[in-house]
């Protein structure tokens, strides 16, 4: 109790009390929470906004015949890229949850405005090296419509076009690589096929563990 209420206990109750100052104080009490709960939304929502433009700001210019729109990310040292037309959305990660009994490249599954998502980390088929997550760790929410799963990355850096001619492909990459990939570009950026990677039957998983 603090001593402005003591003080308040000690003095006579001669004054009646003045309940139409009482219940518009509470109504201002209300009004600030109100609005405490409104600036919490509008932040969420610019948060929405600033990601939605962070993966579609080229979109916004004209698209040239043979350009192909890509969200660029970093896996280790490296530079990939998705089409944009296969990203739903690039969100922070938060509240893994790992799930037991599952290949090592599922980190395990995120929920996501109350939906379940797997979120796998393709370094792990890569044979890429690790890295600690933090804070510049982003998921990239892949969606060709039945099917959907997020993607760790690195860090985001943007979103950008390639011309599609200046796809090559590399006789050196073998293996995983080189089943997921959809061409590199003459600076080194590694366009992925994020077609085949949500077809790919050993990528679902179920959350159910029996």
């Amino acid at each position: 109790m603090s001593g402005r209420e003591k003080d308040r206990r000690n003095k006579p109750r001669s004054a009646p009390i003045d309940w139409d100052a009482v219940k518009q104080k509470v109504a201002e009490a209300g009004e600030r929470l109100s609005r405490g709960r409104a600036l919490a939304l509008d932040a969420a929502e610019a948060l929405l906004i600033e990601r939605a433009e962070a993966v579609a700001k080229v979109a916004e210019e004209p698209v040239h015949e043979g350009e192909i729109e890509v969200v660029e990310f970093r896996l280790s040292s490296e530079r990939y890229a998705f089409e944009s037309s296969m990203v739903r959305e690039v969100v922070p990660i938060s509240e893994l949850t790992p799930v037991p009994c599952t290949p090592a490249f599922i980190l395990g599954i995120i929920s996501l405005r109350g939906q379940i998502l797997s979120v796998i980390d393709i370094k792990k088929l890569f044979v890429l090296p690790e890295k600690g997550i933090t804070q510049l760790n982003k998921v990239i929410v892949l969606s060709s419509g039945d099917m959907e799963f997020g993607v760790l990355a690195d860090e985001v850096a943007g979103s950008g076009r390639v011309r599609a001619d200046s796809l090559k492909t590399l006789p050196t990459l073998t293996g995983v690589r080189e089943e997921y990939l959809k061409g590199i570009t003459g600076d080194g950026l590694i366009v992925l096929d994020a077609g085949r990677l949500l077809n790919d039957k050993s990528i679902v998983v179920s959350e159910t563990v029996e």
